[in-house]
């Protein structure tokens, strides 16, 4: 390069040339640099194909999460089958599933099924929310306060250990065989996993937390609420999860008091008259119900932690 060129080449820098790599647009394009479009298309493209990887592998991963949790109930209903078609139960001990399915074809075709159904999940529901409202408001009365702890825990720590079919006598004794008594024993099912829960992860939110937020000037509504809530939630959210679950085991207990519908007294009064398979077809009924119930729990507990936490 001669002297001219160079002072050429200085004057003008967009003039000097890249050699190999090419000052050409195409190839600028083909190397993918910055600020061209080739760069942001090839960029664009695959974060789409990663958003649909991963899209892909979530759905594949549930899929194959609800296999695996299908293996055990399958293999139970094999084994069920087989025992009653080699003889070691007979069918008035355990009947083979098919009748257990006609059992509920007759119900439904009487109409009584989805009554008893119906009627069950409504007393669940309303024993439900009635104990798990107690809950938050005693739980959390106890885990704020040390002077309500000392109080009311250990009493309540004591009624805790009373099951639920020693109330059944006393609840028809106090309140009646109405819907009353079944929908309040239900509700002390519920009662204590939040009331446990509640307490515990109020009583155990981080106290540098705590004093931050003082330290911000909240008050004790603010405090509750902006701190002490939001850290305690998860544990709030896997009480009330528990206690769904327990207001279902609450049930067959509350059903034995004089009722003349619902799961649990279909359970007692197929064993009353013999019927095995409408026996067995209320136990199969609260345990899909309830995990049904469970699963729907599970999807807004996600939801809900995600939000708040």
């Amino acid at each position: 390069m001669t002297t001219g060129e160079q002072l050429d080449e200085r004057a003008n820098p967009d003039s000097r040339s890249t050699g190999p790599i090419g000052t050409d647009a195409g190839s600028a394009r083909r190397r993918g640099l910055p600020g061209h479009p080739g760069r942001t298309r090839d960029r664009s493209a695959r974060v789409i194909r990663g958003t649909g990887d991963a899209g892909g592998r979530t759905r594949r991963r549930a899929g194959a999460y609800w296999l695996l949790g299908a293996i055990v109930p399958l293999l139970l209903l094999a084994l069920w089958q087989w025992s009653t078609s080699v003889g070691i139960f007979t069918s008035v001990q355990l009947p083979p599933p098919a009748d257990v399915v006609t059992a509920a074809v007759d119900l439904i075709e009487r109409g009584q099924l989805l009554g008893h159904v119906g009627i069950s999940t409504q007393r669940v529901l309303l024993g439900y929310v009635i104990g798990s409202l107690l809950g938050l408001a005693v739980g959390a009365a106890v885990g704020l306060s040390r002077l309500t702890d000392a109080l009311f825990a250990p009493t309540v720590g004591a009624f805790r250990a009373v099951t639920g079919l020693a109330w059944v006598p006393l609840l028809a004794l106090w309140i009646g065989i109405g819907e009353d008594s079944k929908v309040t024993l239900v509700a002390i099912g519920a009662f204590f996993p939040v009331y446990t829960t509640v307490a515990a992860a109020l009583r155990h939110v981080d106290p540098l937390l705590v004093e931050a937020g003082r330290a911000f000037g909240l008050t004790r509504l603010e405090l509750l609420l902006q701190v002490q809530v939001p850290a305690a939630l998860p544990s709030i959210v896997a009480g009330l999860r528990l206690a769904l679950a327990q207001s279902w085991l609450f049930l067959v207990a509350a059903e034995l008091l004089a009722s003349s519908s619902g799961l649990g007294f279909l359970l007692v009064d197929s064993q009353n008259n013999g019927r095995t398979d409408r026996m067995l077809l209320a136990v199969v009924l609260l345990a899909v119900i309830g995990k049904l119930c469970d699963g729907l729990f599970g999807i807004a507990q996600k939801r809900v932690l995600a939000r708040w936490t």
